[in-house]
């Protein structure tokens, strides 16, 4: 299983799928913005991999449904969040983040790469997303402020085709998309900026270099 993360870590390393791999799990709206916007705030989340029952996993959270005020409530997403200056990098965001909301010990956290950064309309905000690899099956600890429960995601998963599907959203306030595209993970629906920022990795996957 190590020649698949020596495999990633140097894909991570050449040219990446970028924003266009990421489009292809996007909604239509999403043409109404650009790739980035100057005045965004910064963010950094971690696409971390670890080995359970012999195949690879990651950890999505389910943030809790019940704040109002937050834009993502009830949705699912990467362990991450807002970037502070204390943290002095991106990475060290990513890490501090996961920490905090799911117990992953930054030390323990061998940081493979960064892909695409991807901005994010609805809470302004320019997310940093890195790539990391545990080498044992964690054990979570939920900040139940900001984590409902953790969705232990197989990667084979999201490589299904079958488990991508579309559907239309409502949302607070009457609004709502139509025919949105999202992976299906176990009953979970995972869309948005968290499936944009997956497919991206998953078309670094299909590299031939790159052994499951």
């Amino acid at each position: 299983m190590q020649a698949f993360i020596q495999g990633l870590q140097t894909a991570l390393q050449g040219e990446l799928p970028g924003y266009s791999a990421q489009l292809k799990m996007s909604h239509s709206f999403r043409n109404m913005f650009p790739q980035y916007v100057q005045e965004s705030k910064d963010a950094s989340v971690l696409i971390l991999f670890y080995a359970k029952n012999e195949a690879w996993h990651i950890p999505l959270i389910q943030r809790p449904s019940s704040n109002p005020n937050d834009p993502h409530s009830g949705q699912i997403a990467f362990p991450g969040g807002r970037y502070e200056e204390e943290d002095g990098t991106f990475q060290q965001a990513a890490l501090r983040e996961a920490q905090e909301e799911v117990g992953i010990k930054p030390k323990d956290v061998q940081i493979l790469g960064k892909i695409t950064p991807l901005y994010i309309p609805v809470s302004g905000y320019l997310v940093h997303p890195f790539v990391g690899y545990l080498d044992y099956e964690p054990t979570f600890v939920l900040q139940e402020e900001e984590v409902h429960s953790v969705i232990e995601a197989p990667l084979a998963n999201f490589q299904d085709e079958t488990n991508l599907h579309q559907k239309d959203m409502e949302f607070s306030g009457g609004r709502s998309l139509k025919g949105v595209d999202y992976f299906d993970i176990e009953g979970k629906v995972v869309w948005g900026a968290t499936a944009m920022m997956m497919n991206e990795v998953l078309e670094l996957l299909k590299q031939p270099t790159i052994a499951i």
